[in-house]
């Protein structure tokens, strides 16, 4: 009976440690995942300020072009 009480805590223990090993595996990918996607929006964020960036020097550029003819068109 001894024997068997044994089996079965060896047992338990052992579903126990399988059990903590896949909850450990499980929060490390979950921590992976969340650093890639961290990664990323950052990655989209510096792309929507270059993006940001290049629209005004054009729209800059555009007021600029509208400007001086605005003022050749004065001189005239």
């Amino acid at each position: 009976m001894a024997d068997m009480t044994q089996l079965l805590h060896s047992m338990e223990n052992t579903i126990k440690l399988q059990t903590r090993a896949g909850a450990e595996r499980r929060a490390r990918k979950a921590e992976r995942e969340e650093k890639e996607f961290l990664e990323k929006l950052q990655q989209a964020a510096v792309s929507k300020m270059e993006l940001d960036g290049k629209a005004a020097r054009v729209k800059g550029s555009e007021a600029a072009a509208q400007r001086d003819q605005l003022i050749g068109m004065m001189m005239l």
